[in-house]
C-alpha cells in the first residue's frame, strides 16, 4: 500500500504480558513477524497503569489506550478506536482480533485490508447486561467480519459450531495457533514419585477447574499430585480462586501454584505426567496449552468441545472427556496413568502438526496476498 509505514498493525483489547491464549497468537504472530523483518505495531488497553503508553517489546511497536473503565472482561477506552483507525491508516495490512467490541468499527474505517482473526465466541453468565453485551459483541464481530478479506479461525471444527458460522464461512481460512516448544526443563514442581497431574491457565469459570479437582480427588492414591498452575490476580472478569480452595479443602495432595513466569514453565511441563484442560464452554476454542505439552511429552486430557478436541483426534496423545463429566475425568485420569493405550510417536505428530515456523510461514503468505489484493487464500 503506497506511504504505509506498516506492514501489519494488530488491533486487539488485551496483549503481552496479559497472558491468555488469544493474547499468545497475537504476540507469537506479531514477534514471528517482527523477526522476519516486517515492521509490525499492536494497539491494545493499557490493562495495567504501570505499562507505558508507548513501547518496544521484542522488535514490535505496542501502543496502548488508557482504561476508563471495565465491563466483565471487556476494557472501556474511549482513545482505544481513535488510536486503532489512527494506526490503520500508516498499514499495509490491518488484523483485529475478535471478540471485541470496537471490531467493526475499526474495520468499516481501515482503507487497508483488513484480516480478521476469530477466536471464540463471546461466553458470560445469564444476566440482562450480558444478553445485551453478547448481541453488541457479536454484532460488532459480524461487521468486522463482513469488511474482511480472510477470516482466521483456529479450527474448522470450532468455527462450524460457532453461533457466528454463517459470518465465518464465506472468507474462513483454519489456522492452528502457534505453539512454541518449551521442553527441557527439569522436574522441580515434582514431590515424590507418584502420578502428577498438572494445569496451566487462568484460574476462571470456563475452565472447569471444580471438575477436575472432584475427579482427581476420587482417586485413591496418597502418592498422585495435581498442580494447579495459572494467575488469580490479574484475570479480566475474575477469578474463581476462592471456590476453588472451598473444593480443595485441604487436601495436600493439590497444590496452587499461581503466576508461573515463562522462564519456569519448561520445569512444570517437566514436573507433569498428564495436562488437564477439563474445559466447559466455547470460550474455549483451541487450547494452546495442550499442544505446548504434548511438544513436551506430556499427553493431554481435555474436555470434548469444539476445536479443543481437534489436537487429541489429531495426534491420539491423550483422551477427550465430555465436559463435566466428574465420572469420566476419573476414568480417563487413571487410564493415563497407566499410560498404555497412547501412540509412542504422539510427541513428534504434535511437533509435525503445529510446528510454529510452519504457522508463521501461513500467515506470512496470508498476509502478503491480503496486503495484495488477493484472494486466493489456499494453503
Amino acid at each position: 500500500m503506497p506511504g504505509a509505514v506498516n506492514d501489519l498493525v494488530i488491533v486487539l483489547t488485551y496483549y503481552s504480558p496479559y497472558v491468555s491464549g488469544l493474547t499468545n497468537v497475537a504476540r507469537d504472530v506479531a514477534e514471528g513477524l517482527a523477526a522476519r523483518g516486517y515492521r509490525i505495531t499492536v494497539v491494545t488497553s493499557q490493562h495495567d497503569r504501570r505499562l507505558p503508553v508507548e513501547d518496544a517489546v521484542n522488535g514490535v511497536r505496542v501502543v496502548r489506550a488508557p482504561v476508563w473503565t471495565r465491563m466483565g472482561k471487556g476494557a472501556i477506552s474511549p482513545l482505544f478506536t481513535r488510536l486503532a483507525i489512527r494506526e490503520a491508516r500508516t498499514a499495509r495490512v490491518v488484523n483485529v482480533h475478535l471478540p471485541m467490541l470496537e471490531a467493526g468499527v475499526v474495520a468499516w474505517s481501515s482503507s487497508a485490508p483488513v484480516v480478521a482473526t476469530y477466536h471464540c465466541d463471546v461466553s458470560l453468565p445469564p444476566g440482562a447486561l450480558n444478553t445485551w453485551q453478547h448481541m453488541v459483541i457479536d454484532r460488532s464481530s459480524q461487521m468486522a467480519m463482513r469488511h474482511s478479506t480472510a477470516v482466521i479461525v483456529t479450527s474448522e471444527d470450532y468455527a462450524r459450531h460457532s453461533r457466528l458460522w454463517t459470518s465465518i464461512q464465506p472468507a474462513m481460512v483454519a489456522i492452528p495457533p502457534p505453539c512454541r516448544p518449551c521442553g527441557g526443563g527439569t522436574p522441580t514442581y515434582r514431590d515424590g514419585h507418584g502420578f502428577h497431574v498438572g494445569f496451566l491457565g487462568r484460574i476462571v469459570e470456563e475452565k472447569g477447574l471444580d471438575y477436575l479437582v472432584a475427579a482427581f480427588r476420587a482417586m485413591d492414591d496418597p502418592d498422585a499430585r495435581l498442580l494447579v498452575g495459572g494467575d488469580f490476580a490479574n484475570v479480566a472478569g475474575g477469578s474463581v480462586v476462592d471456590r476453588l480452595r472451598a473444593d480443595i479443602d485441604g487436601d495436600r495432595r493439590i497444590r496452587l501454584l499461581g503466576f508461573i513466569p515463562e522462564e519456569k514453565l519448561p520445569d512444570l511441563y517437566a514436573s507433569m505426567d498428564v495436562l488437564a484442560l477439563p474445559s466447559v464452554n466455547a470460550f474455549e476454542a483451541f487450547g494452546i496449552v495442550q499442544v505446548v505439552a504434548m511438544r513436551a511429552g506430556v499427553p493431554a486430557l481435555v474436555s470434548n468441545l469444539p476445536g479443543v478436541r481437534i489436537p487429541v483426534l489429531e495426534t491420539g496423545f491423550g483422551e477427550i472427556v465430555e465436559p463435566r463429566d466428574v465420572a469420566g475425568l476419573h476414568r480417563a485420569l487413571v487410564r493415563l496413568k497407566e499410560g498404555d493405550a497412547l501412540p509412542p510417536d504422539g510427541m513428534r505428530r504434535a511437533a509435525d502438526l503445529y510446528d510454529i515456523d510452519t504457522v508463521i510461514d501461513v500467515y506470512e503468505t496470508l498476509f502478503d496476498k491480503a496486503a495484495s489484493g488477493s484472494r486466493n487464500y489456499g494453503r
